[in-house]
């Protein structure tokens, strides 16, 4: 369906498209903007003398890439700058178009350059061509044989090659706020694009119709329209009520009918882009801050999306250790559970397991004594202080080990009535580091003053110093 902000394709003639559209068009589309007044939102990049001011405004000429969620306006900004710079305006979507597609758009605006006709080039979800698609349009671009705007739902720092990013502009759009999607909604309502008057919204369906757009504005539309065409064929004498603008009956929205004309807010959530990695950041850090709330919240997010529910598991096992660790060794066994029923169970039902993991992590006291030990003792041993194993702990074991001395002296702990017993375990350099530093939280404040004692005993053995390795 086209919409707000789709690609819409290029007239006969090759102009930018026009605003508005046939009455029988979506409602999205109607009320694409058709001025730089007209757009909602965005107020950061349209200030005086910005460059995308200066682009739609036609003082401008400069290849942009356009980032940002969906439905924040990014090819109803294409459209306004075609329009401005007098350009023929061309639109492929990264979806079905290929380098040939590419090449013959390029072949077409070089004989037009020739005649004094920019072409501007419009290309939708670009991070979605190939380092070989991309490279295709330098030299256009480089030359201005094309004015090139791009939009990408994507950061292009890791979805734009190198070169394209040099020679464009970059600007990021964000979601409109829910003041904005307010705005979008009560146009379309009264403009003769839109709507014209035809319906009345309740203030309780206008607050749900922000509520489930999400700061989309395509979105906001469609939810809007389809609620109402409900009403409208649907209308009874008792849903009426009288317009004080037109003097008469007209149906009335409620947040009823805008329920039933969808089934629930989509989530905005793109398993292979940034909101993969953002939600899971966010995921991951709400676990960590122990806010327990804001966590359930991102893991239904992933859920509702369809993340692989594999995926959030191996992220709680990971996080288990990295944030927790020994103040509460539960919580890696917890992680661990939650997995087998991932793999044993499935979903939905192990919806149920990774939220009870989720609960368990994020109310666990934090400690982040596991990565911090094994992080020392990796740089140690990346400095090259791995010197070689003491003899008394050598495998003794094999024919020929005692006669080199090794496992000589060595000391079972288990003889001794505690256990424990002095005795030096680390290479000679190593003596006396300590790589576990435990907090004070949970678990981790009993092990504290265990480990004072256990490392008092095992340390007043004497230290051997070990011989030279035999040439």
């Amino acid at each position: 369906m086209d919409s707000l902000f789709d690609a819409a394709p290029a007239t006969p003639s090759g102009e930018a498209p026009g605003s508005g559209g046939a009455p029988t068009a979506p409602l999205a589309v109607r009320m694409r903007p058709r001025t730089l007044d007209e757009i909602i939102g965005q107020q950061h990049l349209l200030g005086n003398a910005s460059p995308l001011r200066r682009l739609i405004s036609g003082s401008g000429a400069a290849s942009v890439l356009l980032y940002g969620p969906p439905g924040t306006g990014k090819t109803t900004m294409a459209s306004l700058i075609s329009r401005a710079t007098g350009g023929r305006f061309e639109a492929l979507s990264a979806l079905s178009a290929g380098v040939k597609e590419v090449r013959a758009v390029i072949d077409v605006a070089r004989r037009r350059l020739i005649d004094g006709h920019q072409t501007v080039l419009f290309i939708d979800e670009v991070h979605r061509f190939s380092k070989t698609q991309q490279d295709a349009l330098l030299d256009a671009v480089e030359n201005r044989i094309v004015l090139l705007v791009a939009a990408t739902t994507e950061n292009p720092s890791f979805s734009v090659v190198a070169p394209l990013l040099s020679r464009s502009l970059v600007l990021r759009l964000q979601t409109l706020s829910d003041d904005d999607i307010g705005e979008v909604i009560d146009r379309a309502v009264a403009d003769p694009r839109g709507l014209g008057a035809a319906v009345r919204l309740t203030t309780e369906a206008r607050a749900h119709l922000v509520a489930v757009a999400g700061g989309d504005a395509r979105r906001a539309l469609t939810a809007l329209e389809a609620s109402a065409d409900g009403v409208v064929s649907l209308a009874e004498p008792g849903s009426l009520v009288e317009s004080g603008d037109y003097g008469s009956a007209v149906p009335v929205i409620d947040v009823a009918e805008v329920e039933a004309s969808i089934d629930r807010a989509a989530v905005r959530y793109d398993r292979d882009g940034d909101q993969h990695y953002d939600v899971t950041s966010a995921f991951i850090k709400s676990i960590r801050g122990s806010d327990v709330d804001a966590a359930v919240h991102y893991l239904a997010r992933m859920i509702s999306a369809g993340e692989d529910p594999r995926f959030i598991a191996r992220r709680l096992m990971v996080h288990a250790s990295e944030d927790i660790g020994m103040a509460d060794p539960t919580a890696l066994q917890t992680a661990v559970a939650a997995a087998q029923v991932v793999q044993l169970v499935g979903m939905p039902e192990a919806k149920l397991a990774l939220t009870q993991a989720t609960i368990h992590l994020a109310t666990a006291p934090k400690s982040p004594g596991v990565v911090a030990a094994i992080g020392a003792a990796m740089a140690d041993v990346a400095a090259g202080k791995s010197g070689p194993v003491p003899p008394h702990l050598r495998d003794g074991h094999y024919a020929g080990a005692k006669a080199m001395g090794h496992g000589k002296g060595y000391r079972y702990p288990h003889d001794n009535p505690d256990g424990v017993v002095p005795q030096q375990y680390p290479p000679d350099d190593l003596v006396g580091i300590d790589y576990y530093v435990p907090t004070a939280h949970g678990f981790e404040r009993e092990i504290s003053a265990r480990l004072g004692k256990l490392r008092s005993i095992i340390r007043r053995g004497p230290r051997r110093r070990t011989p030279p390795a035999q040439p």
